[in-house]
């Protein structure tokens, strides 16, 4: 698959906002879960490591520890995922804040497999505290990240970065992002998602600062929220009923894993329920 030019992309999104639809994003850890999402009409794929292990039953979590190389394992899963997509658009997620990477080599290599666009994942954004100063104080912060997104817009590549706060939101705006994604947490429930989280009144507030934010650096900045306990199409609802110009939904866990272990689940269930044939055709008889 071609990537699909970023004024492409830009220019649908713009008449889905024009029309009052939803944007709607995917993780895809398989090349199931891309023809899945990509059947129930999902405008963007997005493949990370992170997908990986969700879908190898491990918490999305694993994805920021170093069980793997973050850039490397995303592209052996574009051979999996981006021959099975055929009409969307996909996106890379790079891991900024490698220090083994030549980003700019890295980016053109990912546009010439395929890529539509990149996003920022790994991500220290997900760090705090101490480790998160720690990260930020022996040069592998945030800024490279925002350097990633900055490098993937020169090239013409679509740019969804994920945000945690008002001050990353003005710079990943600044750095030329088209889509810059709020970023609530790790998404809970299911079998191993996160089980402490925001309330989605206080995702609400946060999500709000922001876009005020990103929007004082451009008014067209297109805005998605992610993650936390925005893990079922009624939470993403709720949020976007209560958001200024919120202009729709990215989902991972809740896109792929969540759906799986509840349906993979169910249908084992509705087996195990099943009757032998020779005991039924006995209680018949009998009758």
């Amino acid at each position: 698959m071609a990537a699909i030019p970023r004024k492409k992309v830009l220019e649908k999104f713009r008449k889905m906002i024009a029309g009052g639809v939803p944007i709607v994003g995917g993780g895809a850890g398989t090349g199931l879960s891309a023809k899945a999402e990509e059947a129930g009409g999902i405008d963007l794929i997005i493949i990370y490591n992170s997908g990986r292990y969700r879908m190898a039953g491990r918490g999305s979590a694993a994805g920021l520890l170093a069980y793997g190389n973050a850039n490397e394992i995303v592209k052996e899963m574009a051979y999996e995922v981006l021959p099975v997509v055929k009409k969307t658009p996909v996106l890379a997620g790079v891991n900024g804040t490698d220090p083994f990477v030549i980003m700019p080599l890295l980016l053109a290599e990912l546009k010439t497999m395929g890529f539509s666009g990149v996003q920022n994942f790994p991500t220290i954004g997900l760090f705090d505290g101490q480790m998160r100063q720690s990260f930020e104080e022996t040069g592998m912060g945030f800024g490279l990240e925002v350097d990633m997104i900055a490098a993937a817009h020169e090239l013409d590549l679509l740019t969804t970065p994920y945000v945690f706060s008002p001050d990353e939101a003005r710079a990943m705006t600044k750095a030329g992002a088209d889509i810059v994604v709020a970023h609530m947490g790790v998404t809970t429930g299911g079998s191993i998602g996160a089980t402490s989280a925001k309330s989605l009144d206080d995702c609400v507030k946060e999500i709000d600062a922001i876009a005020e934010a990103a929007r004082i650096v451009r008014k067209d900045i297109i805005l998605l929220c992610h993650g936390g306990p925005i893990s079922m199409p009624d939470d993403a609802q709720y949020i976007l009923e209560r958001c200024k110009g919120l202009h729709g939904f990215y989902g991972a866990s809740s896109m792929e894993r969540l759906p799986a272990e509840a349906a993979i689940a169910r249908q084992t269930a509705d087996f195990k329920a099943v009757t032998l044939g020779a005991k039924t055709t006995a209680k018949k008889k009998k009758g």
